[in-house]
């Protein structure tokens, strides 16, 4: 998923990796993937959480201010703290080009 998308270049993402097995939530700054600080713990990038190929996940963000939460699955992982976007921007999902994935039931609520 992505949002507070201002263009092609400058968004926060979160996303749920098979190959990688990890779930992580990041920005893109001018096309420059950065971590974000996760409240309570050092580093930044995500998690590593297993995510099984060819099944059906739950990827849920709520963002409100400057605090996100993330839950995969029904399960909360972490919380981020980042002030790099502070306007509303769009919302969206994205895949990787190694990836073939499909969305059903994409929702944004205020």
């Amino acid at each position: 998923m992505i949002w507070r998308a201002k263009d092609s270049n400058n968004y926060y993402i979160a996303r749920a990796n098979a190959l990688e097995g990890n779930v992580v939530l990041y920005k893109t700054v001018k096309r420059k993937a950065q971590s974000a600080r996760h409240r309570g713990r050092k580093g930044g990038y995500g998690v590593k959480e297993p995510v099984a190929s060819g099944q059906w996940h739950t990827l849920r963000v709520e963002f409100a201010g400057n605090h996100f939460k993330l839950t995969f699955d029904g399960k909360h992982l972490f919380d981020v703290e980042d002030t790099t976007f502070t306007e509303a921007g769009k919302v969206g999902v994205w895949t990787k080009a190694d990836s073939v994935t499909l969305f059903d039931d994409f929702r944004f609520r205020r």
